[in-house]
């Protein structure tokens, strides 16, 4: 859930107001149309697509697509979508605002939030505290070991209190908190865990009572609502066929939360100061703690919010990824300038290009995926490669035949077919991502995800 730009890895102010910006400095409407549709259209890299847009002239929706294949009617700033890890701006709001009120303090051990039979086993000169959780500095790892999915098309939905608890009391971090920043779904579901223990509230209702309302955000929840009925969008996987949604349970606070255009616009109006909000002191809180992210780029992580580019470039985004959805919601405080940009489709190419063009015509969208070329080989050869290789704790691919084909699926997605290029290296027609397996006499011991830039190991596993 979040910025690796990766399908199979997916799974998500200063209060100040800036100037506005010229009008021409943000796309029109029909270009940000022409982006839309040549996305859905041409490249089919989603189903429907909803962009919103604050600038100099106020707000603004443009639309392309379906709520869902064969589905007429067209989303819309009122569509429903799951939003993934932009969650994870919420849940440091939360923390913020419990700041800003004198609740808690950023130094807060999360173990004095949790009951007494929780036993971190932590540096107690150095325990995680809850600007770790929210800055991704506590040293937990991306996932959680034992998070083993009854339904990997719904990876996080039995992921229940005691199993958290339990992998807590027996993890032994790597690492201690404040060292290196690692981007952490179980470390923000946690903190949202916490957070909701420490009001005596579900996370849920925490964000609704402290962050929706305030903000008149009528469409941000987790439950479904009633008249969500005939304005939710079905989420689609990457061969862009129908999948479930996702249902989080204790770790919420990493991706939970649904959410629509027309909201996300409010909530970044509140974030940039550009409408009154009893949560501005919380807001300029969020981005008054910053550490480098360590990606080699000018990326800071602040508390929920990423922070990337110098000067009158600086970005202020998060996005997000679901099994079945892609998310962006970001703003540049030097134009005032704010883009959502929410997908019903979980693709390699996703939105994040789209929210950051329009925030800088100089940031490129993404281009059409390479061509590549598949080659003949015996079925029979597949053998070699099919079993699990884990990528991270908590996250594997599984290599799969049937019949003459082979496949691959990720941990919580669908499975896509691999073929091959070349001796030993396959690719999927679907996203840009490749698959190399090193051989250890007739059998692979490991594979090579080539994907976004980058190559993941990853052993094979004995199941």
């Amino acid at each position: 859930m979040r910025n690796l730009f990766l399908n199979w890895i997916v799974l998500m102010t200063l209060g100040t107001t800036a100037h506005a910006a010229p009008p021409s400095t943000t796309p029109t409407d029909s270009e940000i149309l022409e982006i839309l549709t040549d996305r859905i259209d041409q490249q089919q890299q989603s189903v429907g697509i909803v962009v919103g847009i604050i600038d100099g002239t106020g707000r603004r929706i443009v639309a392309h697509g379906h709520p869902a294949k064969g589905d007429p009617r067209p989303v819309d700033g009122r569509t429903v979508f799951e939003i993934g890890s932009v969650t994870k701006v919420f849940t440091a709001l939360l923390l913020a605002d419990a700041v800003e009120k004198g609740t808690l303090n950023l130094d807060t051990p999360v173990s004095s939030l949790l009951p007494a039979d929780v036993a971190l086993q932590e540096d107690k000169q150095t325990p995680i505290t809850l600007r770790h959780l929210a800055t991704h500095m506590s040293g937990l790892p991306r996932l959680p070991a034992n998070l083993v999915p009854a339904d990997i098309n719904n990876p996080y939905a039995d992921y229940d209190t005691a199993k958290l608890y339990a992998f807590l009391s027996s993890h032994k971090p790597l690492r201690r908190p404040g060292v290196e920043n690692e981007y952490s779904n179980l470390g923000a579901g946690l903190l949202g865990h916490a957070l909701a223990l420490k009001a005596g509230l579900t996370y849920e209702d925490l964000v609704i009572s402290r962050i929706a309302t305030p903000l008149s955000m009528k469409d941000t929840a987790i439950t479904q609502r009633p008249d969500w009925v005939e304005r939710r969008a079905t989420g689609h996987g990457a061969a862009q066929e129908p999948v479930r949604d996702w249902d989080l349970d204790a770790l919420q606070g990493a991706g939970a939360l649904r959410s629509t255009a027309d909201d996300l616009l409010g909530f970044l109006e509140a974030a940039m100061g550009k409408t009154p909000s009893p949560l501005a002191p919380a807001f300029a809180i969020l981005l008054a703690t910053k550490a480098p992210i360590g990606n080699g780029d000018d990326d800071q992580q602040a508390l929920g919010w990423v922070i990337s580019g110098k000067g009158d470039d600086q970005v202020v985004w998060h996005n997000g990824g679901t099994g079945g959805y892609r998310s962006f919601v970001g703003y540049r405080p030097s134009t005032g300038v704010g883009v959502v940009a929410l997908s019903n489709a979980s693709t390699e190419v996703g939105v994040d290009d789209i929210g950051r063009h329009l925030l800088n015509r100089d940031a490129p969208l993404a281009p059409a995926a390479t061509q590549r070329v598949a080659i003949a080989v015996d079925p029979a050869s597949y053998d070699a490669y099919l079993g699990t290789y884990r990528l991270e704790p908590g996250f594997e691919l599984t290599i799969l035949r049937e019949g003459d084909r082979l496949f691959a699926q990720a941990t919580g997605q669908d499975r896509l077919e691999i073929v091959p290029e070349a001796e030993h290296r396959f690719f999927t027609k679907l996203i840009d991502a490749q698959i190399s397996f090193t051989l250890k006499g007739t059998r692979a011991e490991s594979l090579t995800l080539h994907q976004g830039g980058r190559d993941m190991p990853a052993p094979r596993v004995e199941k």
